[in-house]
């Protein structure tokens, strides 16, 4: 992990760049102040490898993320394997099937072979739950 200096200044300027085309940025201040450290952040985003595919609407985060690895930041793509084998139940009317292991590890390789068609894969850490 490589320090860098980075002044108030360009901390609200990257802050600012990171958040544009959001819908909402918890606390802008605290982004700033977290890159004013000078320390590469660690961005995760979990993903459940439920079906084969991710979806249009995916690209958007992905993208996100990738603004954030441009800016110098570390992303961390954790597949919920876990979830996955045990169903989901949360927010649903029904549990999602549980999968087999075969299933998950070919469903997490097609979500990986998408995601790095936008995230940096030397930039990505891949880990599973």
């Amino acid at each position: 992990m490589t320090k860098r200096n980075v002044n108030e200044n360009q901390a609200n300027e990257q802050a600012a760049a990171l958040a544009r085309g959001s819908s909402e940025v918890i606390s802008p201040a605290e982004l700033a102040a977290k890159i004013a450290l000078g320390r590469p952040l660690r961005i995760k985003l979990g993903m459940d490898p439920t079906a084969p595919d991710l979806h249009l609407g995916h690209s958007l985060t992905l993208k996100k993320l990738r603004d954030f690895q441009d800016a110098g930041h570390t992303v961390i793509f954790l597949v919920g394997d876990f979830t996955a084998m045990i169903g989901d139940p949360t927010g649903r009317s029904e549990t999602r099937k549980p999968l087999s292991r075969d299933q998950i590890e070919r469903n997490a390789e097609t979500y990986r072979a998408q995601a790095f068609k936008i995230l940096d894969r030397e930039r990505t850490e891949v880990r599973f739950n």
